[in-house]
């Protein structure tokens, strides 16, 4: 699967940045609490850049301060030169045994293979008895770093002070679940630095990628004894990290534009949804397929029983407690981890963002809907055509079991709502509008509420863009191959191809929002999404065309937005 894949070859990426020599005459940045030297500079680029490694942001979210808001790096008096490339820095990762269920059945969904053996429930083996993972190099709790690219011109001048305000900044959020990923998975950033080149800013924008923790580690909730949506005041530190220093490294703290995909995109609908007391440290926002699975506070407590639960059993000893998870080493807290995080129900994840009655006082569909959200930010959102078949159980039939599972999916959503939902929204009419299958249903109503209306919602922020990936089989994550390329168009995911001419079209795309916001896209013809719902088509045929939003579906998005499974 995608994530898998881009896990596993993000470490050999990472080893392959480590194994460069430090050189003396690199430059040094003075952060106040450390000297951060560039771990080496990429000459080979058609725009050149230095890459500072390994930055801290955050103290080590260890001992007391496991499950509790991020503390900023403090001031040292003796600080001694780092330049990052003493470890790779991941935060503890764990995945759900069904995406590899989910790898199967794509295969040969894809390909046109035979699907009978899927259509009933166990079909694959390879979902039991697993053996429990041990942390992979570089998984560690102290993992609140982030990594700064900056052109050699742009940091060159910014040491001379002939720079001006600086040059724009892009900051990247990985997605995964919210269980997985780190800030290096998809590589270099060197296309997108290069090709922001072609809208006017001809030094490059700087580029920062930032980790958070994952799962258990960053979104537990459940206990007045830990701070919920850890991960996600991560993200904020790490913004408000940038908004202070970049301009040391030659960049412009107003002119910031986040971008990440699926938990990263959701991550950001959230910052965006934030109460207007949270300063926000960006002007831009690029969520790509924001997904998240609405969770209720009345969803905490089971969860973090559950959690307890699974520690008494793995230690065998009574783990009753937020002080006895915090006091447990740190192997057996990622054992717990992985199975939590393992076990998920097809299609989830377990962990994620929560209303907290804080920086998430709601649900970010309904904050959307009442205008209460930071009113000075422009988003450009995208999603993919076919974002729900990564995450759709092939094997539910009729409506009985589509009850079942929605009453899995969401506890508290009442059998009313559940049958409106299973007979009228989503009814079993096999007539292409918008499906055939049963499996299809699933993936439609899935790519709604878990991507599609946020999306919808997130792009009708006035004066706002979409676009519409549709590069065959626009899966979810598929575009992230596009985001990402650097003109190896051997695979992305599924064995196929990236084509060129598409990626360097949507990368130009990227680089004129990030340099010059919305007038930029207009000046290109591109439309704001406004009344019309108009996106722009990243495809095979018509690309840049503009057409109508395929996520804009009223009656799915007024369900969804309106959240009657809070009861």
């Amino acid at each position: 699967m995608f994530y898998l894949a881009a896990i596993a070859a993000s470490f050999s990426v990472v080893n392959a940045v480590l194994q460069s020599r430090t050189n003396s005459t690199l430059p040094v940045v003075d952060l106040g609490y450390e000297l951060h030297r560039a771990a080496n500079v990429n000459s080979t680029s058609s725009v050149p850049y230095y890459n500072f490694t390994n930055i801290r942001f955050g103290q080590p979210p260890v001992g007391t301060l496991r499950f509790n808001p991020p503390v900023a790096p403090s001031e040292q008096h003796s600080k001694v030169i780092t330049d990052g490339t003493e470890a790779i820095r991941t935060c503890p990762q764990a995945t759900p045994t069904w995406e590899l269920e989910a790898a199967e059945f794509l295969g040969a969904y894809l390909s046109g293979g035979n699907l009978t053996a899927y259509t009933s429930k166990p079909w694959n083996t390879t979902s039991g008895n697993q053996t429990i993972p041990t942390p992979g190099p570089g998984e560690v709790e102290d993992c609140l770093f982030l990594d700064v690219f900056t052109p050699t011109k742009v940091f060159d001048l910014a040491q001379n002070h002939t720079y001006g305000s600086g040059a724009p900044v892009l900051v990247w959020i990985y997605g995964g679940g919210y269980t997985a990923g780190s800030k290096s998975l998809f590589g270099s950033p060197a296309s997108l630095i290069a090709r922001s080149t072609q809208d006017g800013a001809d030094d490059g924008v700087i580029f920062v990628e930032l980790n958070y923790r994952l799962g258990v580690f960053g979104w537990l909730t459940g206990n007045n004894d830990i701070t919920a949506n850890a991960g996600l005041l991560d993200q904020r530190l790490a913004l408000e990290w940038v908004h202070n220093n970049i301009y040391k490294f030659g960049g412009d703290p107003n002119r910031v534009t986040v971008m990440g995909e699926s938990a990263g995109a959701g991550s950001i609908m959230h910052h965006i949804t934030s109460p207007p007391n949270y300063t926000q440290h960006f002007q831009r926002a690029i969520p790509q397929s924001p997904a998240f699975i609405p969770f209720l506070p009345s969803q905490g407590k089971p969860m973090f029983d559950s959690i307890l639960k699974v520690a008494s059993t793995l230690t065998g000893k009574n783990v009753s407690s937020a002080s006895d998870l915090r006091a447990l080493p740190f192997n057996t807290l990622y054992a717990v981890n992985a199975v939590a995080v393992g076990t998920s129900p097809y299609g989830t994840f377990t962990f994620g963002p929560v209303v907290d009655n804080s920086y998430v006082p709601d649900i970010p569909l309904r904050r959307l809907a009442a205008g209460l959200y930071h009113q000075d930010i422009t988003v450009m959102v995208g999603h993919n055509a076919d974002e729900g078949l990564l995450f759709a159980p092939p094997y539910l039939q009729g409506n009985a079991e589509w009850y079942t599972e929605f009453k899995l999916l969401f506890p508290t959503m009442s059998n009313q709502s559940i049958t409106y939902v299973t007979e009228d929204l989503y009814p079993e009419a096999y007539n292409g509008q918008p499906y055939n299958t049963t499996y299809g249903r699933t993936a439609q109503a899935i790519s709604d509420y878990l991507v599609g209306c946020n999306a919808h919602l997130l792009a009708s922020i006035p004066g706002s863009f979409g676009y519409y990936f549709s590069v065959p089989p626009a899966i979810h994550g598929e575009d992230i191959a596009y985001t990402f390329f650097n003109g190896d168009t051997s695979t992305s995911d599924e064995g196929l191809t990236v084509q060129a001419p598409i990626a360097t079209g949507f990368q130009d795309i990227i680089g004129t929002f990030v340099v010059a916001g919305g007038a930029g896209l207009i000046e290109e013809g591109i439309l704001p999404y406004g009344e019309n719902f108009t996106v722009t088509n990243i495809g095979v045929t018509n690309f840049k065309g503009q057409i109508g939003d395929p996520a804009a579906r009223a009656a799915q998005c007024n369900f969804w937005t309106e959240a009657p499974y809070d009861t």
